[in-house]
């Protein structure tokens, strides 16, 4: 009877782990410079960022319930000079509306759109090539069109950039949602998704960066090729930190969290996203997502429980709880995660079913296309029937 209480005690180890690397994360987001010993850049590093002019670069594809409110953020930034250039592949997307009124309440920001054709099989790595050519400043930031942000956002991520070793700027998110299927998914982007992140830094794995915010200097996305030699892969931000950190260059995590909107989709929507990021992990980073399979508590608990191991089973459980919350809530700040902390050992279920699921299969939904991805990531039109 000990055999089921092994990956209970090891998922419980985990995120014991999780704790550990959450600590220290909070110590370090204060004291310690955007080093190998530490993934924050110092906060007193933000004073002499504000030299640096900024690009922002926004691909969007669609129009999101709160999207003004979110690309609003980044007109009203505290910072000297900067940029906002926003692409669309379609010239009736119905976002052109909200950037055309932020154009018209910011008369006075540089603020452009940009109507960009593509072909590439991932368009927003196309929108970003043709962008960063027509960017004016030497440090460019990109993320994702939903990402709302605090007014010291540009001051806060660009801070490490003054450091010539540092490659990449990106950070931790956290999520709205507008229905119990997206609470459910913002669940675990807080209790799941964030540990597993912080968990990678704490044990060195510093190859990879999150779309929630890319920062770099122009010369070096020259150095990788730009965002054309993205262009065929679906998982850009982390074929983008890969490159990078292959070059010798450091990517760091800026001291900040910014927060995305899953919208109010139904529990199939929730379901086809999940597995898209999990079959994109999967032939992006193979040992690390086979790796997942001890991260997942509640489902090793309840194994250990159900064999007798009821010792090893209230551990994992216990561990998964309490270090799910304490960073959700402490370190993401995000307010709903002690409400709907019961629900963790349910999504975990869920999560545990789209792990599952991302094991095989190289077919994904994205954007109102399915896709085929090969072994190493390059999308292929999925072939009909």
């Amino acid at each position: 009877m000990i055999w089921p209480a092994v990956p209970a005690l090891a998922a419980g180890a985990y995120y014991l782990l999780a704790m550990i690397a959450a600590f220290r994360w909070r110590n370090l987001s204060q004291t310690t410079p955007a080093d190998d010993k530490g993934p924050l850049a110092r906060a007193d590093d933000i004073q002499r960022s504000s030299a640096l002019r900024v690009s922002i670069l926004k691909p969007v594809h669609g129009r999101d319930p709160r999207f003004y409110h979110a690309i609003r953020s980044h007109a009203v930034q505290d910072y000297p000079e900067f940029e906002i250039l926003f692409g669309v592949s379609d010239p009736a997307d119905p976002a052109i509306a909200d950037i055309e009124r932020l154009r018209h309440e910011f008369p006075d920001r540089a603020i452009s759109l940009h109507i960009v054709r593509t072909d590439a099989p991932n368009a927003k790595a196309g929108v970003l090539a043709e962008l960063s050519r027509r960017a004016k400043h030497p440090v460019l930031l990109v993320n994702d069109s939903d990402i709302l942000v605090e007014a010291d956002y540009l001051r806060r991520v660009t801070a490490a950039l003054s450091d010539p070793s540092v490659g990449l700027v990106t950070c931790l998110y956290r999520a709205s949602a507008g229905s119990f299927a997206s609470r459910a998914e913002a669940l675990g982007i807080a209790t799941e998704f964030a540990p597993s992140v912080l968990v990678a830094r704490l044990l060195g794995a510093a190859e990879f960066a999150l779309g929630s915010t890319m920062a770099l200097r122009a010369e070096v996305l020259r150095e990788v090729g730009g965002f054309e030699a993205l262009e065929k892969f679906l998982a850009d931000d982390y074929q983008l930190g890969n490159r990078i950190h292959q070059l010798g260059y450091r990517i760091v995590f800026a001291p900040v969290v910014v927060e995305t909107d899953l919208g109010d989709g139904g529990w199939g929507q929730v379901w086809r996203h999940q597995v898209r990021w999990s079959r994109t992990i999967r032939v992006s980073r193979p040992e690390g997502y086979f790796g997942y399979v001890v991260t997942h508590a509640t489902f090793w608990s309840l194994a250990a429980l159900a064999t007798g191991a009821w010792w090893a089973g209230a551990f994992a459980l216990a561990t998964r709880l309490i270090a799910g919350v304490w960073i959700g809530a402490g370190i993401l700040h995000d307010r709903r995660t002690i409400v709907d902390a019961w629900l963790i050992p349910f999504r975990d279920l869920f999560g545990f079913a789209v792990w599952v699921a991302g094991l095989a299969g190289r077919t994904v939904d994205w954007r109102g296309k399915k896709l085929h991805l090969s072994r190493d990531g390059i999308i292929r039109i999925a072939p009909r029937g």
